[in-house]
Formats: structure tokens, C-alpha cells, sequence
């Protein structure tokens, strides 16, 4: 029995290292490399540096090739991977059949899920909607980053893949069940305009936000007086208080030289910002009356 691994991100890292710790990389047939120029890491150096120093056979996504293992596992793979005569096995970043689709640990952390998770699938015609072979989850709290989201979930990733692995390679039958069309729900892809800040929101929710879009992502989205393009990396709640005029997105207070910002209702004191372009820190600001918008507004 043997696997073809296609796998790009920390999570992908993760689950080859556990799996050479685990004793298991005679089963990996060749190890398929995807990179991802959005992110801050895509690791793509870091899983071919670890199959190099374990003689794992591995090509990058664009070079040609033949899969002729057994089974194909996908982790964190963006790309539609070919017909082949391999049974394919994909690893979703949700409890499938919720958040079926893109940016699923996104999402369910904007919407402040309390639960996060991986399912592993047989591969399906429509995506996400293949019989669940597996699912491992963590709870969490908040407030919490994506980045240590990603911790967590590499784990449930390692509990699955290491399953599935030891299963096949004993020679047991994978089972899945079909999943319950009824409990499905979808999650939207996110582009640019998805990371613009929305200050009519509250603070606790544009908190959130800008923790779920942060590293390995750009960043929350905002423009100094509709100008200057910034991204927002850090930030933390203030107590609110009475305003007569609740213009959002206006400077109200400066506090060890740290802007805090009207919101629909709360406050934020904003940590850590740099500009777009330069990624220079913005902080402390050159003048007290500042709005931060959600669009520019040109000169």
C-alpha cells in the first residue's frame, strides 16, 4: 500500500513531520509541493527541505507526473488535481457538512464558532460533498488569532492523516458515510475587498475580524483619511464611552501614543499598523484627527 501526498502550508509541514516521526514514510509514494504567494509562509521549502533529508521522493506542482500509488491524500490543496486511477482523500478545515467551500477556519472564526476542526472525504464530483472517512475537532475561546487557530488544527490534521496511514498500511478498508445534505452549509471565497474593516460593526466583532484576517495573512484593511492604504495586524478592545456624535471610524482618544477608534458601539485601541505598500509601521499617528474608512477616496 502506498499514498501520494499533495501538500502545501504549516499544515501540510506538520502532518509530514509527524508522519517521519511516526515511522510511516515508506508508505508515501511521492510528495506533490504547492505554494501559495498570499500568505506570509506557504512552507513549500520547508516540506521539500524535510524530504530531502529523508530521501522522499517530491516534485513541485508544475512539474509533470504520473500518480500510480494506491491513494492520494490532499491538505491545503487549492488546485484541481487530475483523473487518476489513485483513490483520492481530502482534507477539509471544517465539520463537513458545515462551511463546505473556501476560507472555512476564516469563517467559522468571524463568525466566532466554538469549535474548529478537520474532515477527511473521499473525494466527490462537487466539492466538499464526498462521504466523510474521519473528523477530528478542538474547542476553542476567544479572542484568539488565526495563527494559533492553525496551531490547533495542524493537530486534528496529524490525528487524521496518522489514522489513515496506520489503517492502510495494516491493510483495513477505509469506510465513510455519506454526509447529511440537510446540515449543509457553504463558505464564500475571500478576496481584497473581504478584508476591508466594516466600523459600523462593534467592537468586539471588528476585534475578531482583524484577528482571523492576520498572520499568515495580509491583514484587516483600512484607509487614514481615505488615503493612505494601512493594514491593521493588532489591536485590542477599550471601554466605550458616551458619544453624542457617533462617527465611526474617528480617532477619540490617544493613549501612550496608541490610537483608540469609535466603532458602532465600543472602542478599540489599535496595536500594531503598517502601510500597505511599505509595511512600515504607521504607529504613532502624525495628527489627532484621523478617520479610518473603508475605502479610498482618491485625491
Amino acid at each position: 500500500m502506498n499514498i501520494t501526498l499533495y501538500l502545501m502550508t504549516q499544515k501540510g509541514f506538520e502532518v509530514l513531520n509527524a508522519l517521519v516521526d511516526s515511522n510511516l514514510k515508506s508508505v508515501i509514494s511521492a510528495i506533490v509541493v504547492g505554494r501559495d504567494k498570499n500568505i506570509d509562509n506557504d512552507f513549500a521549502d520547508e516540506i521539500i527541505s524535510i524530504c530531502k533529508q529523508n530521501n522522499i521522493n517530491h516534485l513541485e506542482r508544475n512539474e509533470d507526473f504520473k500518480v500510480t500509488s494506491d491513494y492520494s491524500i490532499a491538505i491545503s490543496w487549492r488546485w484541481l488535481i487530475p483523473d487518476n486511477s489513485s483513490k483520492l482523500i481530502v482534507l477539509h478545515d471544517s465539520l463537513l457538512p458545515k462551511y463546505r467551500g473556501f476560507a472555512p477556519l476564516v469563517n467559522m472564526l468571524c463568525n466566532k464558532e466554538n469549535e474548529i476542526g478537520v474532515t477527511a472525504i473521499f473525494a466527490s464530483d462537487e466539492y466538499d460533498k464526498g462521504d466523510i472517512i474521519a473528523q477530528s475537532s478542538t474547542k476553542i475561546n476567544y479572542p484568539i488569532k488565526v495563527s494559533h487557530a492553525i496551531d490547533l488544527i495542524s493537530k486534528n490534521y496529524i490525528d487524521l492523516v496518522i489514522g489513515i496511514f496506520t489503517a492502510l498500511k495494516k491493510g483495513d478498508e477505509i469506510i465513510a458515510v455519506p454526509q447529511e445534505e440537510k446540515l449543509a452549509t457553504y463558505s464564500l471565497w475571500r478576496d481584497e475587498e473581504d478584508y476591508i474593516i466594516n466600523w459600523l460593526k462593534n467592537s468586539d466583532e471588528i476585534l475578531n475580524f482583524i484577528n482571523a484576517v492576520s498572520s499568515p495573512y495580509k491583514g484587516a484593511v483600512a484607509y487614514i483619511n481615505g488615503l493612505q492604504k494601512v493594514r491593521i495586524l493588532e489591536a485590542e478592545l477599550e471601554s466605550d464611552v458616551p458619544i453624542e456624535n457617533r462617527d465611526v471610524g474617528k480617532v477619540i482618544f490617544v493613549k501612550n501614543k496608541l490610537p483608540v477608534i469609535v466603532c458602532g458601539s465600543g472602542l478599540i485601541k489599535l496595536l500594531k499598523v503598517v502601510d500597505d505598500k511599505t509595511l512600515e509601521d504607521v504607529l504613532p499617528l502624525k495628527n489627532f484627527r484621523i478617520r479610518l474608512t473603508g475605502r479610498w477616496r482618491g485625491i
